[in-house]
């Protein structure tokens, strides 16, 4: 079954006007329940399938998939079948939900594979263990870079040429709705004469996106642009936190530690780059030209709408950023291209992010530390409060979806509260 066709497609579930998870999109992602040990699912309006039930009932049968794939607390295992199975299963979920189709939708077992979301909890959907964040965002990186170095020449010398890096902690990355404690350490501000200890005073958020490989290569081994795709599996939405004060005093020479390594937030469903085909954008036009191993043979950017929330404690979210991921000046294929060119080998599962998504105008900056221009213009939310950085008990919600020609393919949400230093 194929995402583009001349037809809409209709499903006989029950889809909420505006739903991110529509018979277009079928993410993948791990959940459970009172009843219900992990398992993975597939997100379908306000519902998730259930595909160890589907599996258990023979709809799967002609796929020969392993024995009880689906009763895991990862995606691992079956994303490492290889794209051709993991494709057949959501083009086989897509099939069963059509409006035309009665196979499921009549069948006895219906109530036992359509399981409430809402009474669901959704756990990590991978294993990571690997995790690199990019810095691929020209706008941020010259936001940055204006800030912190030379106004007038805010970018390295090297950010043209190749789409930064570094290796960061996977041990830290949760899932949407997990509590964060504000992290403490060194920082020295201007004025200081030496550094002091402390829960960070400039705790920030970064509107990223992060892509999970499929596919694992040996050592020595390199993937082209072109490659890129089949190494992709799908993506989420993240949010790489940030304590700015930290990570300012200890960045010099060997890049983030503390400040970046205590929290990264991502949503709990992985969405499949073939859902998110129909997005696929031209990126930014790139001067220099970049060398032949970064060079393209297709749109490699996604037009994905993103918002950025804070929500004070107990009160309503204020939206403080509307940005794209088509913004990147990187594209995702470079970026795997640039990874492996050295023959550093991947797993399935790492997490690759994108770096703070920051668009040309004010309201797109993908941080606080932009949109409030380190401290000096500090935001007004729809509560009359002021922000310049986050503070304890505020939540921040991240969402995106594409949108076009009558299909809507979205992340649903990535949240957090902050709590007080330990």
């Amino acid at each position: 079954m194929s995402d583009s066709t001349s037809q809409p497609l209709s499903t006989w579930v029950e889809v909420p006007k505006n739903s991110d998870f529509t018979i277009y999109n079928l993410p993948f992602g791990i959940f459970k329940n009172k009843r219900l040990s992990p398992r993975i699912g597939v997100a379908i309006g306000v519902k998730i399938v259930d595909l160890s039930v589907l599996d258990q009932e023979g709809f799967f049968a002609e796929m020969f998939l392993p024995e009880g794939i689906f009763l895991s607390d990862s995606l691992n295992e079956f994303i490492s079948l290889g794209k051709a199975k993991t494709r057949k299963v959501r083009e086989k979920v897509q099939e069963l939900l059509l409006a035309e189709n009665g196979e499921l939708r009549d069948h006895s077992i219906r109530g036992k594979v359509m399981v409430n979301r809402k009474e669901a909890e959704m756990l990590m959907p991978v294993k990571v263990g690997d995790y690199t964040d990019f810095y691929s965002s020209i706008e941020h990186a010259t936001n940055v870079g204006k800030m912190f170095r030379d106004p007038e020449n805010a970018l390295l010398p090297n950010w043209r040429h190749i789409p930064v890096g570094y290796h960061g902690r996977a041990s830290s990355i949760i899932p949407s709705g997990v509590p964060i404690h504000r992290p403490k350490g060194q920082f020295k501000d201007a004025d200081m004469e030496m550094p002091a200890f402390g829960p960070s005073r400039r705790l920030d958020f970064e509107l990223e996106m992060a892509f999970i490989t499929g596919k694992e290569t040996k050592m020595g081994d390199s993937v082209s642009t072109q490659e890129a795709d089949d190494y992709i599996f799908g993506f989420v939405l993240f949010n790489d936190w940030s304590a700015r004060d930290i990570q300012a005093w200890e960045y010099v020479p060997l890049g983030p530690f503390l400040g970046k390594s205590f929290a990264s937030s991502i949503s709990p469903w992985v969405v499949t780059l073939e859902a998110l085909e129909p997005f696929r954008v031209s990126g930014p036009e790139q001067q220099p030209e970049v060398l032949d191993y970064l060079k393209l043979d297709q749109p490699s950017n996604f037009d994905i709408n993103l918002e950025v929330f804070i929500a004070p404690d107990g009160k309503k979210p204020s939206k403080v950023c509307t940005s794209n991921f088509k913004y990147m000046y990187w594209s995702v294929a470079q970026q795997l291209a640039h990874h492996t060119v050295n023959g550093c080998n991947i797993n399935v599962g790492d997490m690759m992010a994108s770096g703070t998504i920051s668009g040309a105008t004010e309201d797109s900056y993908g941080s606080m530390l932009e949109l409030a221009w380190k401290g000096s213009k500090p935001i007004k939310l729809e509560t009359g409060e002021e922000r310049k950085f986050i503070e304890d008990g505020d939540t921040v919600i991240m969402k995106g979806y594409g949108e076009k020609d009558g299909i809507r393919v979205g992340f649903g949400e990535v949240e957090a509260k902050v709590l007080p230093a330990k």
